[in-house]
């Protein structure tokens, strides 16, 4: 006798779990020998035009605690605000990196140079920001969301505009912490949330 497919159920939705760096970033998953390198180490090469910044920041879940299993990845353009293949663009920022956050105190770092606005299409330029797309336990499917800076003009960003809730404006902003160093944490819940994007 054939089961009627309308009691069937959905079954749960999987999480990151423990192996997405095995998969994505084997070297840091301490598996050698995959690649010479994990792939998208670092965002720029030797001789990358523009200010070379560090941005360090930490996942944070709802109860406060922070995610030691969280790995991102970045996308930006160049320091003049040229994404790989745009003409003029600087050969040597892929501007794209896969990292994870530290194993002991969950603490992640991205070397980088700061990116340029990007070129208006049809309206305000946006503002220097880099894309990141974040996975870990609990998060069944990766959240996207940008990372702006404390000391651009952020005025006239297309996306910030649109955000109406403007105190939440500010969980998008890298707040300058010295000489080209910024500190940005993600919030995946409760208090100062993070604005996520659904893309």
């Amino acid at each position: 006798m054939t089961q009627l497919l309308n009691t069937l159920t959905e079954t749960p939705s999987q999480t990151a779990g423990p192996y997405v760096h095995i998969g994505c970033i084997p070297t840091f998953a301490g598996v050698t020998g995959i690649y010479p390198q994990d792939l998208g180490l670092s965002p720029i090469q030797d001789g990358a035009k523009g200010e070379q910044i560090t941005i360090t920041g930490s996942v944070i879940d709802g109860t406060g605690w922070t995610l030691r299993d969280a790995m991102l990845e970045s996308w930006q353009p160049d320091a003049a605000g040229k994404f790989p293949g745009h003409p003029n663009a600087d050969p040597a920022v892929t501007g794209f990196a896969r990292f994870a956050a530290d194993k002991d105190s969950g603490e992640f770092t991205l070397r980088t140079v700061k990116p340029g606005a990007v070129p208006a299409r049809n309206g305000a330029p946006q503002a220097p920001h880099i894309s990141l797309w974040i996975v870990a336990r609990g998060i069944n499917i990766g959240l996207q969301t940008r990372i702006y800076f404390q000391d651009e003009d952020n005025s006239q960003d297309p996306l910030l505009a649109r955000i109406e809730q403007r105190p939440r404006v500010d969980t998008l902003i890298a707040k300058k912490t010295g000489p080209g160093q910024y500190r940005f944490d993600i919030r995946l819940q409760g208090d100062n949330e993070t604005v996520f994007l659904d893309i």
